[in-house]
């Protein structure tokens, strides 16, 4: 058979060269291809590979290299661009940090000021340490996605609910956001919209036709968008947002804490009714639910600049402070400043007459702040979901970055449903008590520490202290998951009483 093509002489082989015109930075990289003779007995001298029998052994190649080559893209395209330390910082923060933070005050009132500030801080460590495993073995078996990893460590079945669980959790999470979005700016049963307040009732106020102008107007053109890199700077403005909304509430409660008007703040939990152990049971697994980030913790891993586990743990444990730091003050200051009275979204709150001077100026700041701050999270998580469901629906296809079409059709049905979703649910707190039970608690740490115990075993890299921990955040999520599901069961059979 005639060919262009050239044998290569059996004791020789290619050495690639790439150049760049540095002369023109848009053109495309130069390859160049030298042929090298290759010795029978030569050793790994300046970087290349060598054997003395002319077979390559793919075992070997991964021996010799070691572990430091799991730290680097699997082929280098001769791009430097990525995401640096703080972008990667504010993606992974923004993921955690958004309806979520709504509902910790509720869940302070639950559990009392000091068992509530000994559990965000729990959750976040438990929470930061499931990431650093995830990291660990996803580089370990060149994993590039939650599924992947649970599929080396799992096989096919875990991956596959895997998938569903992150679909649910994600979906589950977005409607929350845009259910937020109508309580605030149309209002609810019991409170008054931003809109009702400025403009007064008239169809600008009516809450689904807001909702669906909020996802065609902001939502979607931000959610469009193919690299979760593009989300660095909506990120950085969405953790400002979030932290003005803790320092106006934390001025407000504490000038209302000096003036003497707030209420003696329950210490502990309280078990004097039913409804309230209930409400005990249900609380921890929403806590579990607000810090999920574990979807999203391998793309941005891939899109990190000069990536390695130890910058992605960095990343971590800078995240999981600012974090802790922001729920904790959030839940303190909100539930002192409303008692008994906080609702499950604590934004509601923010309607009425706060006792302190420019009340009404700072409620429009707080309510309409964060509004902005949910809508500049919605893409950050959106892009997992879309990554997810395309992995699961189209597996073998090209990638989604190669494919416009594909993703913009994935992106406009997904919001379509997450649109009709948040018509349906009636508030965040029977979301949260859902996916926080099951969804969240298993990807944020029953899948990461099986994962974990099994590679671990597998490759004999799991020192004793980390399969110590790994089993007991195993045993502590399947609790928190079984109790809590037990608290919704029961919370929907009082309800239908």
């Amino acid at each position: 058979m005639n060919s262009a093509y050239s044998s290569i002489p059996k004791r020789s082989y290619l050495e690639l060269q790439s150049h760049n015109d540095s002369q023109n930075l848009r053109s495309p990289p130069i390859t160049h291809v030298n042929l090298v003779p290759f010795d029978d007995e030569e050793v790994v001298g300046n970087g290349y590979l060598h054997s003395s029998n002319g077979v390559h052994n793919d075992d070997d190649f991964d021996e010799d290299l070691g572990p430091e080559f799991d730290n680097h893209p699997l082929i280098d395209t001769g791009s430097k661009t990525g995401s640096g330390i703080s972008g990667a910082v504010f993606n992974l923060t923004t993921t955690i940090i958004g309806a979520g933070l709504m509902a910790l005050p509720a869940a302070m009132k639950v559990l009392g000021l000091v068992l509530g500030i000994f559990v965000i801080i729990l959750m976040g460590l438990l929470s930061e340490y499931s990431v650093e495993l995830l990291v660990k073995f996803s580089v370990l078996v060149k994993a590039s996605s939650y599924g992947e990893v649970v599929q080396h460590a799992l096989g096919r079945p875990a991956k596959v609910l895997s998938e569903i669980f992150i679909i649910v959790n994600n979906a589950g999470v977005l409607i929350v956001y845009l259910i937020i979005m109508g309580d605030v700016m149309s209002g609810s049963l019991n409170h008054i919209g931003v809109f009702d307040q400025w403009l007064g009732h008239g169809v600008w106020d009516h809450r689904k036709l807001l909702i669906l102008v909020i996802v065609v107007l902001l939502l979607a053109p931000l959610c469009a968008l193919e690299r979760i890199e593009s989300l660095s700077l909506t990120s950085a403005a969405s953790v400002a947002l979030a932290v003005l909304f803790v320092v106006v509430a934390c001025v407000i409660a504490f000038i209302k804490l000096v003036e003497g008007k707030i209420e003696s703040p329950r210490i502990g939990p309280d078990f004097g009714s039913k409804k309230a152990i209930l409400d005990l049971l249900v609380v921890v697994p929403i806590m579990t639910n607000a810090y999920v980030c574990h979807f999203n913790v391998q793309p941005i891993y891939n899109e990190l600049e000069g990536r390695t586990p130890q910058k992605m743990n960095w990343v971590g444990r800078i995240t999981t402070v600012i974090c802790i730091v922001v729920y904790a003050f959030t839940s303190v200051s909100g539930y002192l400043l409303f008692g008994q009275g906080t609702e499950s979204d604590v934004l509601t709150n923010f309607d009425k007459n706060l006792g302190i001077r420019f009340s009404s100026e700072l409620n429009y700041i707080v309510r309409v702040g964060y509004i902005f701050h949910l809508v500049l999270v919605f893409p950050v998580v959106h892009f997992s979901l879309r990554q997810t469901m395309d992995a699961l629906l189209f597996e073998g296809s090209a990638p989604l970055l190669e494919s416009r079409k594909r993703s913009l059709g994935l992106t406009a049905v997904l919001l379509v449903l997450i649109y009709f979703g948040s018509t349906m649910i009636p508030n965040i707190w029977t979301a949260f008590k859902v996916t926080g039970a099951t969804t969240a608690v298993s990807l944020g740490f029953i899948f990461p520490s099986l994962i974990a115990l099994r590679l671990g075993k597998q490759r004999g890299c799991l020192s004793f202290g980390e399969k110590f921990l790994s089993r007991l955040m195993l045993v502590f999520a399947i609790l928190v998951g079984v109790f809590g599901m037990i608290g919704n069961i029961y919370s929907i059979k009082s309800q239908s009483e």
